[in-house]
Parts: structure tokens; sequence; C-alpha cells
């Protein structure tokens, strides 16, 4: 579109795979599109992304989430921000999305031909050719921006022109908990603010976590599969997870504030009244798990079973043992290897006038509107590159 814009003599055409038109964006965010996010500091939105952190620096420098919110406005399309900092259509229907490139494209005379797939692109002196299912095309130039896939072979058409791909693996994904009590009875609960973090390294992060009948997932579990996606999959899925409930206290502070419980409800059933604001069904089940009875009160409660609860507060331990994707946003990292971009201009270093945006890229954000904004930006630098 920008590339449009800035050249009106050009003559663009969009290459699509399938029959539907920006479907990923359709699904975003449940159907209501998840445009960017609320991060106006560079260096600190680049903390978003495990891989292409450091090139991404230097292309929101050129296009941040404010050039983002304001090209949007100016194509009639008004953003909201989400107390948890996501942003959206004011619709919020992410067909307004859609709709605002479709009818910029037709605006701008862009062909967009749809069931066409690309089986190989060469390079001869002059042109770019691309063998399609429907026609042999030329093109002076190439924006690639086939998306990010979970299998090698999708991207075979750049491996054989030349470039490197790094191997896809998943990104963001639940973590399965099969054989674990806790998904069955605690379905649907959900903690402010817990540490998940993964047995044996010091790969952690807290945030919201929440129960489901998979196992665990929420914010905190979704940043650590990305951030941690290489040594999950080293792993095949098979790791001993550790969940602080009441994060950041310590063992022994937590222990010290049970025992100040005990003092002032000795004659309450610990059972019965949950502490530290955590949800009264998770409470009553890590008593459970402490082996606290249920019909003595916190007076009778010895100190084995106290520290056992206060190790269950801190330090819960789950067997994990595969995962879920995350939804219909599934998100892969790997990709076209980083060193062979020039993220001044989006453009290959090896092959002239080939330009790379979005997932292709061997760059992956975390759930909440980075991935989009980090295709807008290199869309935005590769259109501003092309002469």
């Amino acid at each position: 579109m920008n590339l449009a814009k800035k050249n009106p003599n050009y003559k663009i055409t969009i290459l699509e795979k399938t029959n539907k038109l920006l479907s990923k964006v359709k699904v975003s965010g449940g159907g209501r599109c998840n445009v960017t996010h609320h991060c106006f500091e560079n260096s600190e939105l680049v903390k978003n992304y495990p891989r292409g952190n450091k090139e991404l620096q230097q292309v929101f420098s050129k296009f941040s989430v404010q050039n983002t919110i304001d090209w949007f406005k100016q194509h009639g399309v008004i953003l909201k921000t989400e107390e948890d900092g996501r942003m959206f259509p004011y619709s919020n229907d992410s067909q307004t999305i859609i709709d605002c490139f479709l009818e910029l494209a037709k605006k701008l005379n862009i062909k967009i031909v749809a069931q066409c797939e690309v089986f190989s692109i060469q390079k001869n002196t002059e042109h770019f050719i691309l063998k399609t299912n429907k026609d042999i095309l030329s093109a002076d130039v190439i924006i690639c921006a086939l998306g990010g896939h979970n299998k090698t072979g999708a991207y075979d058409i750049l491996k054989n022109i030349g470039h490197t791909i790094d191997k896809p693996i998943p990104s963001l994904f639940t973590l399965n908990l099969p054989n674990e009590s806790i998904k069955k009875d605690l379905q649907g609960i959900s903690v402010k603010n817990a540490q998940v973090l993964i047995e044996g390294t010091k790969l952690n992060y807290n945030g919201p976590i929440l129960i489901t009948h998979w196992g665990l997932s929420g914010p905190a579990v979704l940043k650590l599969s990305a951030f941690a996606a290489k040594e999950f999959f080293d792993i095949n899925y098979l790791a001993q997870i550790r969940v602080n409930w009441v994060y950041p206290e310590k063992i022994n502070n937590i222990l010290e504030q049970i025992k100040q419980i005990q003092k002032e409800k000795h004659k309450a059933l610990p059972h019965s009244n949950s502490a530290f604001d955590l949800p009264k069904r998770l409470w009553e089940f890590l008593c459970e798990q402490s082996q606290i009875p249920t019909n003595k009160p916190w007076a009778e409660v010895s100190n084995k079973h106290l520290n056992k609860l206060a190790v269950k507060l801190v330090n819960s331990s789950f067997k994990m043992e595969g995962k879920t994707t995350f939804k219909e946003e599934f998100v892969t990292c790997g990709g076209v290897n980083l060193k062979e971009v020039d993220f001044k201009t989006m453009q290959s270093k090896l092959v002239p006038n080939l330009f790379f945006c979005g997932e292709v890229l061997n760059i992956d954000g975390i759930t909440g509107g980075f991935n989009f904004q980090s295709a807008w930006s290199t869309a935005w630098v590769c259109a501003q590159s092309i002469e």
C-alpha cells in the first residue's frame, strides 16, 4: 500500500496462495484483530521479541507503534487500548482492518490474484521469473511476505534461490499436564501474578497464569513458551514445571505469614479460609496437596504440614508432557536467517531486489500484538527502500 502511494506508476501485484485474503488478521485477537501493543519506547518494545530484537530496534526507529496508530487513523481506523496494553479497532471486529486494506488496495490499483501458488523464483540478469500454478510471471522487485510456517518445505522457494532457512519450531503454546490433577479440578481458575519456570534452568516468567483442561496457559506461560521455544523443542516438550503462586514472595517469608495466620485464626478451618488473594478452589487444592486435614482448625495443623503448604505455594511442581498450540494464532520461530537481510532496507544481502517483511523472517514476538507490529514496520521499511 505504502509503495503504491509512494510510486503510483508502479504495477503492483499481490499473489495469495489461498482464496482467503488476510486470514491471519481475521482470527487475530479472537476475531477482533490485535493490531499492535501500547508500548512507545522502542527499547522496551523489542524486549517482547525472543528472536529479532536487535534487528527490530532500527526498524522500529523508522516505523514505531505511534506510526502504526497514526497510519490506521489516516485511513479511517481508530485504535483503542485495553488494560493489558493490547490495541484493537474500536469496532472490535477484525473485518474493519481487512476492509481498510482491501479498499486501499482497490483505490491504489493494486492487483490481487487469489489461489496463486508460487512454485519457484529465479533471477536472470534483468528480472525475476516466478513459476506459479496459474502462469509464469516476471517482476523487477519481489517483496516476500509468505508468513510463518511450521514446515521447512514452505520456505523452499527461498532456500532454492540461496537463502538459509532456520528450522521452524513452535513458539507460542500452552503446557500440557495430562497426568496432573490440577487440570481436572481447577480448569478456568486464573492467578493474576504467578511465576512459571522450567526446572533445572533459569528460564522463568511471571504474570497471569490460567489453568485449562490441557494444563497451564495465560500470558506468563505463553511468554515462557516463546523465549524457551528451542529449549522446549530440544527436550521434546517433556519437563518439570514449577509455579510460584504467590510471586514474588519467597518460601521463608510465606512460612512466616502462614504461621501468623495460624496464630490469628487458630479456631478457623484452613481449607475454608483462603489466603494470599488466591482463588478459593486453588487454595483448597494446595491445602489438600499439603495433606492438611479438612476437619482440623489452624491451631491443630503441625509444622510439617505448614512447611508443605509453604512449599506448595512457592514451588508447586508439575510434569509437562507435550504442548498445545495457542488457539488459531499459530506462531513459529524460524524462517529466513537474519544475517542474510539488511535491516536498513529489508533487502536480501544475497539477492538484489528481493525484500522481506513479517514472519517469513526468523522473528517472532509474544502474544499481544507484537507480531503484527513487526510486520507493519518491516513492510513500511520495504516500501520506503524500493526506488
